[in-house]
């Protein structure tokens, strides 16, 4: 007996549709391995209705009042609240991850971030009015640019499209939104909740894979373009868009150094950074992947992680005792399986190293040490459940290691010696380091990096103006 796939289905101008050609992707649920649902795998005709009515929908949005445009985002935050038990099953059954950590860890922050986008919408600030050539007054008009092409990521599909829609509408923009190929689900149940309370054409949900996504950034409608992603997506989005020359904004890879010195609090520091470098099955930008610790504690430190990741449960998203669940997809299991199979002999898995079970896509806590600074796994980004640990000397040698990556998104330093954790906040050349902690985001500060982890700030006042242009306005006093 053949179960019957759900259909999931693009949403433009207010309405749901097939794609213009009825091509379909298969929606896999990486618990199980199997597909649920099938996915619009949307072609030029799809991108072009989707970009029109983005492009009809801009100039009343963009004429809205702040405050108007807040009552909007407020709406939604409240109606993603009380759906919430509605997107928490669609996100898990999209990525495997456990209900109850879904529940606490993302549905708040979510909602919150799009309240303070619903507020910093009536907070835009510029410098003062004034005549700085005499007869003359100038002004600073912050504008939205337009209609926004963006691109989220199956990591965390519901957050992330929440860190790309929320501040481009609250700026005035209109939004074409495309979620990754494995990760639909989740972001076509946004459309139906946001659709019912913002105006149509505003927010615009097309899926598709790889192609649908280029046919998007290359489109000539789109004044910006927004993705979460690759290094290698990053650059070809990057290029297709210099062709128009087009806005980007690029959150990449990232590879962050933890710095663990001599006098840190070895049990807390191992408790939070192993959550911290397992959490979502690593799949995250910011994880505590990469631990270098000082020589006189690296042999307690590894024994220490090596407990705490045997300890680490991985698991079905029901199971409320498991941290996390599968990796995304087939790709990314064979992914992080072979950064393990190709370890160097000198490196020595402490624990893990292994995938669980024989279906789905679930892979142990792994702890890798006796590692060197030009090895793979240290130079790459695994994004999965693997923590390297290295050993420093001293702390020039500390921040010569951590910034000797091609990748600058985030960072921390775990020491009580509060004029050391300055010096090393200067000198890692991350867009953030945290100190003593590893991996908490809050709505009013930025996150976003440097190199090839990308340009642009999500969150924050700053990740608001990324979604709007200045204009100067001068008027002469005689007219």
């Amino acid at each position: 007996m053949t179960t019957e796939l759900r259909r999931l289905r693009n949403y433009i101008n207010g309405e749901f549709k097939d794609a213009a050609d009825g091509r379909t992707i298969d929606v896999v649920n990486p618990v199980t391995g199997e597909a649920y649902a099938t996915s619009p795998l949307s072609g030029q005709a799809d991108v072009d209705a989707a970009m029109d009515a983005a492009a009809a929908a801009f100039p009343a949005w963009r004429d809205t009042t702040p405050a108007e445009r807040q009552k909007v985002l407020l709406k939604i935050a409240d109606a993603f609240e009380e759906r919430a038990e509605e997107l928490i099953e669609a996100e898990s059954e999209n990525t495997g991850k456990p209900l109850g950590l879904t529940r606490t860890e993302e549905i708040p922050p979510m909602v919150d971030q799009i309240r303070f986008f619903a507020g910093a919408a009536r907070l835009l600030e510029g410098r003062s009015a004034g005549e700085y050539m005499e007869g003359l007054t100038s002004i600073v008009r912050r504008e939205p640019v337009g209609v926004c092409a963006q691109v989220a990521p199956w990591n965390y599909p519901m957050m992330m499209a929440v860190w790309k829609f929320a501040p481009a509408m609250a700026a005035g923009n209109t939004v074409v939104l495309k979620p990754s190929d494995t990760t639909p689900a989740s972001t076509v149940l946004m459309a139906e909740i946001i659709g019912a309370i913002a105006p149509k054409g505003v927010f615009n949900v097309v899926c598709g894979d790889r192609d649908t996504g280029r046919m998007m950034v290359e489109h000539p409608t789109p004044a910006m373009a927004s993705i979460t992603g690759s290094v290698r997506a990053g650059m070809q989005v990057a290029a297709s868009a210099a062709k128009d020359v087009k806005r980007v904004h690029l959150e990449l890879g990232g590879k962050a150094p933890v710095v663990v010195f001599e006098d840190t609090d070895i049990a807390k520091a191992v408790e939070d950074i192993s959550v911290a470098g397992f959490f979502n099955a690593g799949q995250d930008c910011t994880a505590a992947t990469r631990v270098l610790v000082h020589e006189s504690i690296h042999d307690e430190f590894v024994s220490a992680l090596a407990k705490a990741a045997s300890e680490t449960r991985t698991g079905a998203p029901d199971d409320e005792d498991v941290l996390y669940g599968p990796l995304n997809n087939a790709n990314q299991l064979a992914q992080v399986s072979g950064f393990i199979d190709r370890l160097p002999a000198h490196a020595k898995v402490e624990a893990g190293g292994r995938r669980v079970g024989d279906k789905g896509y679930f892979y142990a806590p792994t702890v890798v040490s006796g590692l060197r600074q030009d090895d793979e796994i240290i130079q790459n980004e695994v994004f999965g459940p693997v923590i390297t640990v290295q050993s420093f000397t001293d702390e020039a040698q500390a921040v010569t290691w951590a910034n000797d990556v091609d990748y600058a998104l985030a960072s921390s330093v775990w020491t009580k010696d509060h004029a050391r954790a300055m010096r090393l906040s200067k000198a890692l050349d991350f867009g953030c380091v945290w100190i003593n902690t590893h991996i908490p985001l809050v709505a009013e500060m930025p996150h976003g990096g440097f190199k090839k982890s990308g340009y642009g700030k999500d969150l924050s006042a700053y990740g608001f103006e990324d979604y709007t242009r200045i204009k100067h306005v001068m008027t002469s006093l005689d007219a």
